[in-house]
């Protein structure tokens, strides 16, 4: 089947612009989080897990534009004169070998952001039957995906572009899958979080609050889902905005993720100033109180305790009723 819609030449042009733009965007916001991750910690107490995951996002995204660039430079430049059909049928023979790399990064990214969604999901719910389903979307996703990426690579560059029905199939399979697992997995999520947060606006103490958090969440969730919608419903129908959606998903996965723990960071640092800024009582008040105390009348007050050693409850989340640790998230 023929792609329609904006010629392919000019599609790739397009998409490595608009990735260039928004890896720039990803850059900074990379920056943000490693300051946010390490600004005044001690190397023991930085979240390696979660920091090893921001450096292999920002590797991936770095990776792909690279590999874009040089597809590219191959199409237009090198290649430009003696491949046959010139830069557009260097571009839509899927066996070349930065294709297949592009491709394979953004698979590997995929199956990176959505296994950290679903991690996400088991924090906040501590239970492994909550995230089976989702688990098992999760290798569906890579099944696909390899199966995809092999029959592109064993491709000849006659045998048809990547809208041949034999792969096509498979890379509809893939989105569809990406589709639904991102939105389960975010929607068990987002809702256990609004239980959460439901639940502890009636006994908070403190003026904490996870809505911002819960904002971000669906925020990112939203966008994610749209663009990976937009490009499926490109690659059914054909067109060649299927190669703009794809490149510009690269840094957006990074951007998304970035956004959630600078937004943790900032809940975290609100709520340590907050508890700093609570007016103490002074020697002599305190002095006056004790002397009045015979006119007041016994009173038992329950505070319970939770520190970074409770079962349950993390770091920075004083004052707020919550079953699982801010920065696991």
């Amino acid at each position: 089947m023929a792609a329609s819609g904006i010629p392919l030449d000019a599609g790739t042009l397009m998409s490595t612009v608009l990735e260039g733009i928004l890896y720039g965007f990803s850059i900074l916001l990379f920056i943000g989080t490693i300051w946010s991750l390490t600004y005044k910690q001690r190397i023991q107490d930085i979240n390696r897990p979660i920091a090893t995951v921001v450096v292999l996002l920002w590797m991936l995204s770095t990776a792909h534009i690279i590999v874009n660039i040089i597809r590219v430079e191959d199409a237009f430049v090198k290649y430009r004169y003696t491949y046959p059909g010139g830069p557009s049928a260097f571009l839509a023979d899927v066996s070349q070998q930065t294709y297949v790399l592009k491709h394979a990064l953004y698979v590997l990214q995929t199956l990176l952001a959505d296994g950290v969604v679903i991690y996400r999901c088991y924090i906040v719910w501590q239970s492994i039957w909550i995230i089976i389903l989702p688990s098992m979307l999760w290798c569906s996703v890579a099944v696909t995906g390899i199966i995809g990426l092999y029959c592109a690579s064993q491709s000849g560059s006659n045998s048809g572009d990547i809208y041949a029905q034999v792969l096509a199939k498979w890379v509809t399979a893939f989105f569809s899958l990406t589709i639904a697992t991102n939105l389960l997995s975010s929607g068990l999520l987002i809702y256990r979080i609004w239980l959460i947060e439901k639940n502890a606006s009636t006994t908070r103490v403190t003026n904490g609050t996870m809505m911002p958090l819960l904002h971000v969440l669906m925020d990112t969730a939203v966008l994610y889902s749209v663009v990976l919608f937009t490009a499926l419903i490109c690659f059914v129908c054909s067109s060649n905005g299927e190669v703009v959606m794809l490149d510009m998903i690269m840094p957006i996965v990074s951007i998304t993720f970035y956004m959630v723990l600078i937004r943790i960071a900032i809940s975290r640092k609100t709520r340590s100033s907050s508890s700093i800024n609570i007016p103490r009582r002074t020697t002599s008040e305190a002095g006056r109180d004790s002397s009045q105390q015979h006119s007041m009348q016994p009173l038992q007050v329950h505070i319970p305790q939770f520190n970074v050693d409770t079962p349950g409850f993390g770091k920075g989340n004083e004052g707020l009723v919550s079953p699982y640790p801010a920065e696991s998230l």
